[in-house]
């Protein structure tokens, strides 16, 4: 076996080949087979199939975006499923771009944050308040609700405010590190939300627990985005822009401070690292990912209340990090996409499976035991088994790898030009 899969390593024409025919048999499965729930799945795990070729980057980035841009929607559109399959692949979308905002906080910078989902509540009621005519009750100028044109430049104003949150929340907190910080953030996220909720009065800004009703929908070229089918590609286009950011960011200098001061704050304060920039970037960078997707979030459900931004939310999003690899981009892609899939899809099909057999009579389970209903239980073992057998995560963080020969014939070479230019530099003083 292992003699097989080092050829196929080995082998990019052979791996070609391979990918090539699963996308392929993956594709006309669900094209021919619309309610397929495992049909579907499979054609989205040729991506993680695609990462572990040899290929470029360039070649996986090219051949992924024809699956998401091109196959799976073409796949899904021939039956009533459709919009259900897109409104998974855009939640998928925005808990990826969440969850890739917390690794910066937890997995890279090594700061536990539990109330994470306070920015994503921010940019959702930012664009909210103004899509809405909420913003009448307290603006002094203006008509609202403004128009769905609004829209992409709000993505860019809740990308522009949870970022400011999150370094007004880092400025106070920053004394304070471990278990102390994880519950000062945990607070922070309660209060966000006990502010929208009871922000009703004297002055009638969010509604309360009554939440923001028909929010207005995005607008382009005077078409509406008001389907997942069409939110899928706005999700998708943010996503790349977010995973192009946080790789740029990781191997930065910022990155490699973020990495220092999670290993030892005093050995990265030692060496040269500002630790309050640092920690405040992390915050700021984590929370406007964040802030973003609370904006399309908001757009596309047209309903904003403080019940979509509970503590819960906040742990659902630090399991995604946790099970695929802190500090690891492609685990936390990986981690986000099974959780969301789990709660949203796989939990509720195999619901539905176990409530048709009971209604045949060939199985009987008690309602309470339903799968659906112990989400939380099967998070939880997941968590437990991952933590004793697996405690690195699914794909865990790697750092590059230099060859030592290579630097040192780099070092040589510099130290010779150096060498060289002294001689110059005192006959030119002399």
């Amino acid at each position: 076996m292992k003699n097989w899969l080092h050829t196929i390593q080995q082998n990019k024409r052979l791996q070609a080949i391979i990918v090539g025919l699963y996308i392929v048999v993956t594709f006309f499965s669900l094209y021919l087979a619309q309610k397929s729930v495992v049909a579907f799945l499979l054609l989205l795990s040729s991506l993680l199939l695609l990462y572990f070729t040899t290929f470029s980057n360039r070649v996986k980035w090219l051949i992924g975006g024809v699956v998401m841009v091109v196959l799976l929607p073409l796949a899904a559109s021939q039956g009533e499923a459709y919009q259900s399959y897109m409104e998974v692949a855009t939640l998928v979308g925005i808990y990826i771009a969440m969850a890739l905002g917390l690794n910066i906080v937890v997995g890279m910078a090594g700061l536990l944050d539990l109330g994470f989902v306070a920015f994503f509540a921010l940019g959702a009621y930012t664009y909210g308040i103004f899509a809405t005519g909420q913003a009448n009750n307290f603006m002094p100028f203006g008509h609202y609700p403004l128009s769905g044109e609004s829209f992409w430049v709000f993505i860019f104003i809740g990308c522009f405010v949870a970022a400011l949150f999150g370094i007004l929340l880092g400025v106070p907190v920053l004394r304070v590190k471990g278990d102390y910080l994880a519950i000062v953030t945990l607070g922070f996220g309660e209060i966000i939300r006990i502010i929208f909720n009871n922000l009703d009065k004297p002055v009638n800004i969010t509604n309360g627990a009554m939440g923001l009703a028909s929010v207005q929908p995005p607008r382009l070229f005077g078409i509406d985005f008001m389907y997942p089918s069409q939110f899928y590609y706005i999700v998708l286009v943010i996503l790349i822009t977010v995973i192009f950011a946080v790789r740029r960011l990781e191997f930065s200098k910022i990155g490699r401070a973020w990495k220092a001061v999670r290993e030892n704050e005093i050995a990265a304060q030692a060496m040269g690292i500002h630790l309050v920039k640092t920690k405040l970037m992390a915050f700021a960078v984590g929370a406007s990912f964040s802030g973003m997707m609370g904006v399309v979030f908001a757009a596309k459900q047209t309903f904003v209340d403080p019940t979509s931004f509970t503590l819960l939310e906040s742990i659902t999003i630090l399991v995604m990090v946790i099970l695929g690899g802190m500090g690891s981009v492609p685990g936390v892609i990986l981690g986000a996409a099974l959780v969301t899939i789990l709660n949203l899809q796989v939990l509720t099909e195999l619901t539905n499976w176990l409530n048709q057999l009971s209604l045949n009579g060939v199985i009987n389970v008690p309602d309470a035991l339903s799968p659906a209903k112990m989400q939380r239980f099967i998070f939880g073992v997941i968590l437990i088994l991952f933590a004793l057998y697996r405690p690195q995560g699914l794909l865990p963080a790697k750092n590059p790898v230099f060859d030592e020969k290579e630097l040192k014939d780099a070092d040589k070479l510099v130290n010779a030009g150096v060498q060289k230019e002294v001689p110059q530099n005192v006959h030119l003083d002399s």
